[in-house]
């Protein structure tokens, strides 16, 4: 008799207001990053994130004090996308990988300002001023040391994601006036350009 396939094992993603999304996570030893319990947890992040869907998933997001994170950003994301909407966020698939005990330095600090949601900030959206390239030291999922630098859209996840590691939520990074729901934002803004909102809403710049 043939099995059912496996189903991913997905994982509950905690909500703002969760202690946890505003506490430091804690390093991890590279014996524990390749230790089976970390293994099996970053098997079902990729599943949670996955399922979601999502670009990036941080341990505290579901309820882990970790600095670990998974990232993908995933072609059949983008293939309906426009190529100047992708042009303008640089952004471009991206494999999955691990990153653990992230150090992030700014390459490029100038700000770029788009909207950003989180998966532990369900229906919401918001402008958030992020740089434009980052470099980012971390313990990918063997615990060797790696190097990543990053720019675009690709930059963004990773401050995101780090920030979670932080206790730093984008809410607190937003530009507070174009706080939304993502049915709002789709319905009203997101065909406009940034001017025009910017215009709509009556914000400097």
């Amino acid at each position: 008799m043939a099995s059912e396939p496996s189903r991913p094992e997905t994982l509950r993603i905690v909500q703002i207001g969760e202690p946890i999304l505003r506490r430091q996570a804690r390093e991890l030893t590279p014996d524990e990053i390749r230790g089976d319990a970390v293994q099996r947890l970053i098997a079902r992040m990729r599943d949670t994130m996955r399922e979601a869907p999502g670009v990036g998933l941080a341990a505290p997001q579901i309820g882990e004090p970790l600095q670990l994170a998974v990232i993908e950003d995933r072609d059949d994301y983008l293939r309906d996308a426009d190529s100047a909407w992708l042009a303008e966020r640089e952004r471009a698939a991206v494999p999955f990988y691990v990153i653990a005990n992230p150090k992030l330095s700014v390459a490029l600090a100038d700000p770029v300002e788009f909207f950003e949601g989180c998966l532990s900030v369900a229906g919401f959206t918001a402008l958030v001023p992020r740089a434009r390239a980052v470099r980012v030291e971390y313990l990918d999922e063997r615990g060797q040391a790696r190097v990543i630098e990053a720019r675009g859209w690709h930059a963004r996840i990773l401050q995101h994601e780090i920030d979670h590691l932080r206790g730093v939520l984008y809410v607190d990074r937003m530009t507070s006036r174009t706080f939304m729901t993502t049915a709002n934002y789709a319905h009203h803004w997101k065909d406009r350009s940034l001017q025009e909102l910017r215009a709509a809403l009556n914000l400097a710049g």
